[in-house]
């Protein structure tokens, strides 16, 4: 499903109401000799959970099960360790009366900062586990050959390419001409589109337009009343950073569709053919809640297939759980998308630097996607994610020290199974802090 994509740099696990007063990080615990105390060993068992190696039920307390399922505690772990690699150590700092402390864990790519509570209770089980920042760590001795091999390792087909934009050398190359399905990395279309209107003066950041479409989530304007005011600056944003549909769907009917495929012909897409007709969000949806029959005739693209689709598109109202069925099963019709290779998104973004106005990319940067450390490697970095299942797409624009523009663009797609997510995100977090 489209939907706004970021690189996990928190995560909570804790009961409503639980959240104490900070503890300020002091100096770690000193090693002891003696037996590990409670908190000790419910730290450990919580990097052993991570890891796999313990189950949700042996750890936490009545409540916090109650609070947090088993399945999305385990799902978040592995999230974590697909992200990071495995959990390697830990550290408890600050002990407050033996059943809290800070809390840090060690990755083998990154370092986790939080919280931890226990209840004596019951058994010192953990009733409060917060993370409240998560920083990616440079692997020692990778280089983008070993990169470069775990992205062709992956399943199903793979494009990436990290680059300076001026047509520099790539530092990582697969696929560089290969389209794949881009979720919602195709909304930077749209972003260029408006903002290269705004640079030539045709509209403005400041218009307004009233709130005529609606889509499904990710996003909050699908709730919003008919006819809110609304700026195109705040549509841009919210369509970015949140990769709100609704936003993305008034601004493709405020621009037009002809007009979005203009830009894509314009910045040197090989094929804006594949994109036509250019579908909105809302359409996606509708389409992927169809029957194959209908699926098949919309794939010959013939005028009376585009004009059957069309009316459907007017008259068909799915629910959301109709809509979040439609994506359960794994991936469906995801010949069905926007497409785009690491060389049309890499020529977008250069199209971009040229001919849209200058306050887009401070848009682009409202959600950089990236930890604290990476940041730091990269003075800007503007990013777009998208996915629906066996589809990905993370798209960075990042300038270095020097001034220098680069792009990073990694793809993946698998028709036959869905994405590990966190296998990709943890890849692209090593590209961004590979020296440049």
């Amino acid at each position: 499903m489209p939907r706004a994509f970021a690189l996990a740099l928190a995560l909570l696990l804790a009961l409503p109401g639980s959240l104490a007063t900070p503890l300020a990080a002091q100096e770690p615990v000193p090693a002891v000799a003696d037996a590990p105390t409670p908190l000790e060993e419910r730290s450990l068992q919580v990097v052993m959970l991570l890891n796999g190696e313990a189950i949700p039920e042996d750890v936490f307390s009545r409540e916090f099960q109650a609070a947090i399922p088993a399945a999305q505690i385990k799902a978040l772990s592995a999230s974590f360790v697909a992200q990071f690699g495995a959990a390697v150590a830990v550290d408890l700092l600050s002990p407050r009366d033996g059943t809290r402390a800070v809390l840090h864990i060690r990755f083998e790519r990154g370092l986790a900062k939080g919280s931890i509570a226990i209840e004596p209770a019951q058994e010192n089980r953990v009733s409060e586990l917060l993370f409240t920042s998560v920083d990616s760590l440079a692997v020692a001795g990778d280089t983008p050959d070993k990169i470069a091999a775990d992205l062709a390792a992956l399943p199903g087909t793979v494009n990436a390419w990290f680059a300076p934009l001026d047509g520099g050398a790539p530092v990582i190359a697969i696929g560089a001409d290969k389209p794949l399905a881009l979720g919602s990395t195709f909304k930077l279309y749209v972003l260029a589109a408006l903002a290269e209107d705004v640079k030539a003066g045709r509209r403005k950041w400041s218009d307004v337009v009233p709130l005529t479409e609606k889509s499904y989530p990710s996003g909050r304007l699908q709730d919003w009343p008919q006819g809110a005011p609304l700026t195109l600056y705040t549509l841009a944003s919210l369509m970015i950073s949140i990769s709100d549909n609704t936003a993305t769907d008034q601004l493709i009917t405020v621009l037009g569709r002809e007009r979005i495929l203009k830009l894509m012909k314009d910045s040197g897409h090989a094929n804006p053919g594949a994109n036509d007709p250019f579908l909105t969000t809302r359409e996606l949806f509708v389409l992927k809640t169809m029957d194959p029959a209908f699926l098949d005739r919309w794939r010959t693209k013939s005028p009376d297939a585009i004009t059957a689709a069309e009316v459907l598109m007017q008259v068909a109202n799915p629910s959301l759980d109709e809509v979040n069925a439609a994506f359960a099963q794994g991936p469906k019709a995801i010949d069905i998308e926007w497409f785009a290779s690491p060389a049309d998104l890499a020529k977008l973004l250069a199209h971009m630097r040229k001919t849209a106005d200058p306050a887009v990319f401070a848009i682009m940067a409202i959600n950089p996607s990236a930890t604290p450390t990476i940041k730091a490697n990269w003075p800007y970095a503007g990013f777009k994610g998208g996915s629906e299942p066996g589809v990905m797409n993370l798209t960075w624009l990042l300038t270095d020290k020097a001034g220098r523009d680069w792009v990073l663009t990694l793809g993946w797609n698998n028709p036959a199974a869905a994405l590990d997510e966190g296998k990709l995100e943890g890849i692209a977090q090593r590209i961004l802090l590979l020296p440049h």
